[in-house]
């Protein structure tokens, strides 16, 4: 959907929404049109809640035209964001091909977040869908918001577009998603002036990985490192933000098969790649002034003659080794190699991972917060409030030896699981033992929040693109030089 503000009204065909606050009416309602409105609200106990919506049709300059009245609450970022969303999915497949918002009085901010709400909830992965009836397919192609400043919109439409790419490779099947084709979908950053690095099973096995390669043996599809480096500070910044990304293209569980109800749902297990890739593209679009290197673990989990088994000892690159308890608990163990890797090559002072790592996380906090665990309270406290920022809603967890006791093994460094309580917990604390001293590191486990069975203001079911706008934040409030 094209996104574009006016001082006018357009010529044509167009559904026309004003803005009303709680407890607020409208402005903006067409000549003659005031009567019909106030009953349509009172009928339909309109109190400008965000996001509620009151739809009917009016006179307006000699046509009978659509007239939406839809609530923005107290008139907060978070409530227009709700109004927008409101707005989309009550039009995207009604038959209107443009949308006229007045947004009059609404500032720059609120109106540019009001237009990437609009925009994230537009999207759709339709592609495999070949025969959708003609009233369920999409519609409206524009969005026209008048009298608001737009100047905030291109850096919001970077964001867009970032939320846009982790979406699409969230959603794609494994068929079509797996290591190389991953790769091979972020090539195009290049063109925005990212540096795309990646490492075969041969570099990598040069290296030492044997802890991420442990994870790809029972694949038929290589695994790679995709690299990813954005600086947009010329150099004057020396050693970059670092953020790390689980790849896991599909999850079987390995030897540790998981059962198959559900298991279609692990084409999203790389999460976590997805969004750094994601943001990313947003650094770039909107040529953020700031040094950040991404290194997403591109792996396939499957089970095989030659698959890793429990039991097994492998060796990271860092040197430590590992007992395999379970198979099943594979993404730190790409995530221990990848971020053993970009320490020893780009030396960051401050490293996120991010990663659907367990399912514990799913059971603790729903579908509503990422867990977040750390080893620095302000870069906690940085990514709560980024994450609060733009609504991807973080909630941390502790870390402490107690629990880092849990997973000694007696036959090796460390095991990859420890007991069932403080599963996610003891995921956290095995990534932590492969941070270097006096690196500042935050763990972020969105198992619950990549992927969605029902809508929210700024995505329909499905894949979320959850972290693209949290990364994209982070890093503008901590690393961008002004």
């Amino acid at each position: 959907m094209q996104v574009r503000f006016a001082d006018t009204r357009p010529q044509g065909a167009y559904d026309l929404a004003l803005v009303a606050a709680a407890g607020g009416t409208p402005a903006g309602v067409p000549e003659g049109a005031g009567a019909l409105v106030a009953d349509a609200l009172k009928a339909s106990r309109f109190e400008g809640e965000a996001g509620s919506v009151v739809e009917l049709f009016v006179a307006d300059q000699g046509t009978t035209r659509r007239l939406l009245v839809v609530g923005a609450g107290r008139g907060e970022v978070n409530d227009l964001q709700k109004a927008a969303g409101s707005l989309v999915a009550r039009l995207l497949t009604s038959g209107t091909e443009t949308l006229v918002v007045d947004l009059n009085g609404v500032a720059a901010e609120a109106a540019s977040a009001f237009a990437a709400a609009a925009s994230m909830r537009s999207w759709r992965h339709d592609r495999y869908r070949t025969k959708l009836p003609a009233k369920q397919r999409p519609t409206l192609k524009e969005l026209v918001i008048l009298g608001a400043d737009g100047s905030g919109w291109e850096r919001q439409r970077a964001v867009v577009e970032g939320v846009a790419l982790t979406r699409e490779l969230v959603s794609e099947p494994a068929n079509i998603i797996y290591p190389q084709s991953f790769v091979e979908r972020c090539r195009h950053l290049e063109e925005l002036g990212v540096e795309v690095t990646v490492l075969g099973e041969e570099e990598m096995r040069a290296l030492g990985m044997g802890a991420l390669l442990g994870v790809s043996l029972g694949s038929e599809r290589e695994a790679q490192l995709l690299v990813m480096r954005w600086d947009g500070t010329g150099g004057a910044v020396k050693e970059p933000l670092a953020l790390v990304g689980k790849g896991v293209t599909f999850d079987t569980g390995g030897i540790s098969i998981k059962p198959a109800a559900g298991m279609e749902d692990m084409k999203w297990d790389m999460g976590g790649a997805g969004a750094v890739a994601g943001a990313m593209k947003a650094l770039a679009l909107r040529k953020a002034r700031a040094h950040v290197v991404a290194v997403c673990g591109l792996v396939e989990n499957m089970p095989d003659g030659k698959a890793q088994r429990p039991g097994d000892v492998v060796t990271s690159m860092s040197g430590q080794t590992i007992e395999v308890i379970n198979t099943d608990a594979e993404g730190r163990l790409v995530l221990c190699d990848a971020i053993t890797w970009v320490q020893k090559n780009h030396k960051p002072r401050t490293i996120v991972d991010l990663a659907t790592l367990t399912g514990a996380m799913i059971i603790s906090l729903g579908n509503e917060h990422g867990g977040l665990f750390s080893n620095d309270d302000s870069l906690a406290d940085q990514l709560i409030a980024a994450g609060k920022a733009v609504g991807d809603p973080l909630w941390r967890f502790p870390l402490g030896d107690a629990y880092n006791k849990l997973i000694d093994s007696p036959i090796a460094d460390m095991k990859n699981v420890g007991p069932r309580e403080a599963g996610s917990i003891t995921a956290a604390q095995f990534i932590q033992r492969f941070v270097d001293n006096g690196v500042r590191w935050a763990h972020l486990d969105i198992a619950g929040m990549v992927w969605a069975s029902k809508p929210s203001s700024t995505w329909d079911k499905g894949a979320t693109g959850y972290g693209v706008r949290l990364l994209d934040r982070f890093v503008a409030d901590n690393f961008e030089q002004r």
